[in-house]
């Protein structure tokens, strides 16, 4: 095999050159299996998010302390947490 002319002949350049262009090749494939799933992901609808309440009806006493924490973490005047 004849040698290349110049600084292309030193095996140091000839392999820093491979291992450049094997990290570019695999950081592309990466990049399109990343750019990939994000598109499949898109694509399915949310998960429902099941709620107790739904489904477990509450007492008078549950929703009374209910609404007494709701009360308690509303806004204040001052755009606040109370």
């Amino acid at each position: 095999m004849p040698s290349l002319p110049g600084p292309f002949s030193d095996p140091r350049v000839i392999t820093l050159l491979g291992l450049l262009a094997v990290t570019a090749t695999a950081w592309a494939v990466a990049l399109g299996q990343r750019a990939r799933a994000r598109r499949a992901r898109a694509d399915m609808p949310l998960e429902r998010v099941w709620h107790p309440q739904e489904s477990v009806s509450l007492t008078a006493a549950e929703e009374d302390t209910f609404g007494q924490v709701v009360s308690r973490l509303s806004l204040g005047s001052a755009g606040r947490l109370r």
